[in-house]
């Protein structure tokens, strides 16, 4: 059939991927509008066109889905299908109803949990020990629409946001294509997520008011806070001359007598490990930062840089 698919970053390529493996009739592409990035603000192309204009295939990076100007593109377009995976932007009920069989939404959650923009991250600043992947049929609602499929991906001690979102992705395509199966052989089941025994949850887009770390915070949910923040946009603190001082990595450490939290307790062995609220958790110790005007470096450069030292209070 044809299938239009709409995406936008790195997410989304994995689900066009896989469209293009198994060989599936991908008709044209709509994505954002490239964007600056960089220090030099240099206009970059999301990750989609990228791909798209590789493989050969039509992109359009239309300002608004609503109106005419869409509409008729849509409609010389002629899709039978939609897919639509982390697109960015709400599909007006014009576009929804368009195609024959409807729009297929990749979403990166176990629905209805974590609904919305950031359920990634979410997830992993919530500790939760798996996530996963739901397929559903779009409605007007902020993915409130029937469950498809879907599948569970683990979140191991040692993943990060980057770790978790490309496996999440990876399952994401291979999903997608078990969904199509089923819809072509006409076995493919909607369920509403009202009948689901999980409360719905909302993953609102990460602000940065969320990204400052607060050691007076038990050491487990500062861990998965760093966890979920890494590599984009990073969790930050300050050091005693007031720099900034983001974090990369780190790891739990065990508690070893009480000390004011935020104080750094030890250096040793190239680790900066500082003293948090007091839960079962114990401490966190820092093993990667990007420090204020400089690149990211290991905790042991940052030590032997004399910039950080036992007994400063981070801040």
């Amino acid at each position: 059939m044809n299938i239009l698919f709409m995406g936008t970053p790195d997410f989304a390529v994995a689900s066009l991927d896989a469209l293009v493996r198994t060989g599936e009739n991908v008709i044209a592409v709509v994505t954002q509008a490239d964007k600056p990035s960089g220090r030099g603000y240099k206009l970059t192309p999301p990750a989609v066109k990228v791909y798209a204009e590789a493989h050969g295939i039509p992109v359009y990076q239309p300002a608004t889905l609503k109106g005419e100007e869409f509409a008729s593109l849509l409609s010389e377009l002629d899709p039978e299908l939609c897919v639509v995976a982390s697109f960015g932007k709400i599909l007006p009920a014009n576009v929804l109803d368009y195609p024959k069989y409807g729009c297929i939404n990749v979403h990166g959650s176990l629905l209805p949990e974590y609904r919305g923009a950031a359920p990634i991250q979410r997830a992993i600043i919530d500790g939760k020990k798996f996530t996963g992947i739901t397929t559903m049929m779009m409605d007007v609602g902020l993915d409130t629409g029937d469950m498809l499929l879907w599948r569970r991906v683990d979140i191991l001690d040692d993943d990060n946001f980057e770790t978790v979102h490309d496996k999440m992705a990876a399952t994401g395509g291979d999903l997608l294509i078990d969904t199509l199966k089923e819809l072509k052989n006409g076995t493919l089941k909607r369920i509403p997520q009202s009948t689901s025994n999980v409360e719905p949850t909302y993953a609102a887009k990460i602000s940065k008011e969320e990204c400052p770390l607060d050691f007076n915070t038990e050491a487990c949910t500062l861990h998965d806070k760093i966890r979920g923040l890494s590599p984009i946009p990073l969790s930050f603190t300050h050091t005693p001359d007031g720099k900034m001082l983001k974090v990369i990595k780190a790891e739990k450490a065990e508690n070893a007598g009480k000390a004011v939290p935020g104080t750094v307790v030890s250096v040793d062995g190239g680790k900066i490990t500082v003293a948090c609220g007091e839960d079962g958790c114990g401490r966190i110790r820092i093993l990667s930062v990007l420090p204020e005007g400089k690149s990211r470096m290991n905790a042991s450069d940052f030590i032997n840089g004399r910039r950080i030292k036992a007994g400063d209070i981070l801040s």
